[in-house]
């Protein structure tokens, strides 16, 4: 067979689909598609890490791809957390007025909703309307809820099938970080400083970045790359803390209860209902904070609840401890025989406090959204980043949109415009920073 018949053997196996495209020549999209075919869901109240052995099998598929690509020092440790370098280009004397950086996403999705079998569906050309997910036609995501989709007709959005998140919170992350790397190394005029890249086990829960080495990763800033709708820079996020509420009752045989049994269940029901309506998540928004119940177990002799405090305001947050304090009070006064344990841990402080005193981490990231075209935006992270804990780790770290929407949720969903404009993003970020540093 000559040449030519080769080639257009080879050009109607592409046309046709038959012939995938190398790795290399993948899109942001591509990638995305894969990753969130990974179950990797983190478990709340395991103090292992990772949380979940599901996210070991992404770690390892990552650092095949990273070493694939060249960084040769790619590796997952023992924790599930993946370090790559990526050498600077520029000239050694340049190179050396360039700190290093980091840019880090995470591998776990959220415990809230399965992402057991995500089902991702491409919906190219949307025209606008509701977007009923076919795998359940009970999850609708709603322009009335979501108005910003009609800033994408036209173009392409990607969702779940409906029984699942869809995991854009934070493999869109992933992918957008992957997509740079093969940029950056297929196209030596984009200079950059060295950067080292970390994908991180159970973000969702807190409990990963703990063990995450600051002096070995060897940045000097960094971003992670998890927020959510386009052109999105957030330089603040709550002070967090847990409460854990433990009802004592008394067991006793329901056919010989009569004075004995003391049911710790509608103790707690009652707590719960004295929560205030304005502390709740659903009735909050902006800078307000909130008290959540997020989970927890019922029994006659023990119940538990776990709650999660978040407020910007540390002395707010500290109101939100007497909140708690004087509805326990009231609950025993309601329930007589029952006690009461309720404890608090710290999990988090608002990393503005720090970034505040390196304010050029924040604004270089603004300059390279306006050079990608997007009118960038500080907001305040109604959440939590690792680069929330990182920054008080002694790694000053801001956090940069994915373009994602819902995270947490089945009706999550993330337009394909805003994964190419992260990926733009970080490719100007590495090149304002290779600049800015001369």
């Amino acid at each position: 067979m000559n040449r030519a018949v080769i080639a257009a053997c080879l050009t109607a196996l592409v046309c046709s689909g038959t012939f995938s495209q190398k790795k290399s020549d993948e899109s942001v999209v591509d990638r995305f598609l894969r990753y969130v075919k990974f179950d990797t869901e983190s478990k709340d109240d395991v103090t292992a890490t990772p949380t979940s052995t599901l996210e070991i099998a992404l770690a390892r598929k990552l650092v095949g791809e990273l070493k694939a690509l060249g960084l040769k020092d790619a590796a997952v440790d023992d924790n599930c957390f993946v370090f790559a370098t990526l050498p600077g280009n520029l000239p050694k004397a340049e190179l050396s007025k360039v700190p290093v950086i980091g840019l880090i996403s995470h591998l776990d999705t959220s415990p809230e909703v399965t992402d057991a079998g995500v089902n991702p569906i491409v919906h190219s050309n949307y025209q606008g309307g509701d977007i009923v997910l076919p795998d359940d036609t009970l999850q609708v995501i709603t322009v009335a809820k979501d108005p910003r989709l009609r800033d994408f007709v036209g173009g392409a959005i990607i969702t779940a099938g409906g029984r699942t998140l869809l995991g854009a919170d934070d493999k869109a992350g992933i992918a957008e970080i992957m997509t740079m790397l093969h940029a950056l190394v297929a196209d030596p005029s984009l200079h950059h400083g060295t950067l080292k890249i970390a994908f991180t086990p159970d973000e969702e829960t807190g409990s990963g970045i703990a063990k995450f080495n600051v002096k070995k990763f060897g940045a000097r800033y960094a971003y992670t790359v998890d927020g959510d709708r386009t052109g999105q820079i957030n330089e603040e996020s709550w002070s967090a803390d847990q409460a854990t509420v433990t009802i004592h009752g008394r067991s006793a045989h329901p056919g010989s209860a009569k004075g004995i049994m003391i049911n710790s269940m509608y103790a707690a029901a009652d707590f719960l209902l004295q929560l205030p309506d304005s502390l709740k998540p659903e009735a909050t928004e902006g800078r307000e904070g909130f008290l959540h119940p997020d989970h927890g177990t019922l029994g006659v002799e023990e119940s538990t609840i776990k709650l999660i405090l978040r407020d910007f305001d540390l002395s707010e947050l500290e109101r939100q401890h007497d909140v708690l304090s004087a509805v326990r009070d009231s609950a025993l006064g309601h329930f007589p025989g029952v006690t009461i344990d309720l404890s608090f841990r710290k999990d988090y402080r608002n990393m503005k406090t720090v970034l505040d005193s390196v304010p050029f981490v924040t604004e270089y990231a603004l300059e390279a959204c306006k050079r990608a075209g997007i009118i960038p935006e500080i907001v305040p992270i109604r959440g939590g980043t690792d680069g929330s804990d990182l920054t008080f780790m002694g790694l000053p770290c801001p956090n940069i949109f994915t373009g994602g929407e819902n995270f947490h949720s089945k009706l999550e969903w993330i337009p394909v415009d805003g994964m190419e404009k992260a990926v733009k993003v970080l490719l100007n970020l590495v090149q304002v920073w290779a600049e800015k540093s001369q």
